[in-house]
């Protein structure tokens, strides 16, 4: 199953935080933050504009991103988490 986004929304996969600190301690999950970086997935033709042309989309797939704790609807796809979010939800992209 594939899932195509629409308008200016973007599929983002979640990176999950190292569960070991730097002095390698384990943490548990309940001490674990939410992710706020992940990899973008798949993203939608972009918003649509009052002159009927769409908006090009900032961000490509395979970009890393970062984004609000809070950001994003959460999905299930193939048994894996994923966001979808409005590409303006998006705080920036990591670059290298």
């Amino acid at each position: 199953m594939a899932v195509k986004p629409l308008e200016d929304r973007v599929l983002v996969k979640p990176i999950e935080a190292e569960s070991k600190t730097a002095s390698g301690l384990y943490l548990p999950e309940s001490a674990k933050e939410k992710p706020v970086q992940g990899k973008v997935v798949a993203t939608g033709p972009g918003k649509r504009l009052e002159n009927g042309k769409r908006a090009e989309m900032s961000v490509r797939t395979g970009d890393t991103v970062v984004y609000g704790k809070y950001a994003g609807t959460e999905v299930e796809i193939k048994g894996e988490k994923h966001l979808i979010m409005r590409e303006t939800e998006l705080l920036g992209v990591l670059a290298g």
